[in-house]
């Protein structure tokens, strides 16, 4: 298991961790990647999976993942109404990622719940 501890605390790492926060943050952010990750690519297929989503924030939220290169927004030529969105190879590492976060935070319900 990686260890989080330095001798020195690095501006460069502390400056890195604000970035990544600031490109996945958010409420909406993370369970919409690990939509798509999940076969959903269609706006509508997005939208279901997430409860309580709204239309305005899934769009937001679609767009900005599309500025930080995370995913790509793929219209049908011969059926532009047609929209899907795909992860980008640079995102693809965000998997493991994810199911890390996702059982961490089982994990800390578990803690939390049973104090200890």
């Amino acid at each position: 298991m990686k260890q989080c501890v330095k001798t020195t605390i690095d501006a460069q790492d502390i400056k890195a961790l604000q970035d990544t926060i600031y490109v996945i943050g958010g409420k909406w952010k993370l369970p919409i990647i690990y939509s798509i990750c999940n076969g959903n690519k269609r706006f509508s297929d997005i939208e279901k999976s997430i409860p309580t989503i709204t239309k305005r924030m899934l769009s937001l939220n679609l767009k900005e993942l599309e500025a930080n290169k995370l995913i790509t927004r793929k219209v049908d030529i011969d059926f532009p109404s047609i929209i899907e969105y795909e992860f980008t190879e640079y995102a693809k590492e965000y998997g493991a990622l994810i199911t890390d976060m996702i059982e961490w935070g089982k994990k800390h319900k578990r803690i939390v719940i049973n104090k200890g």
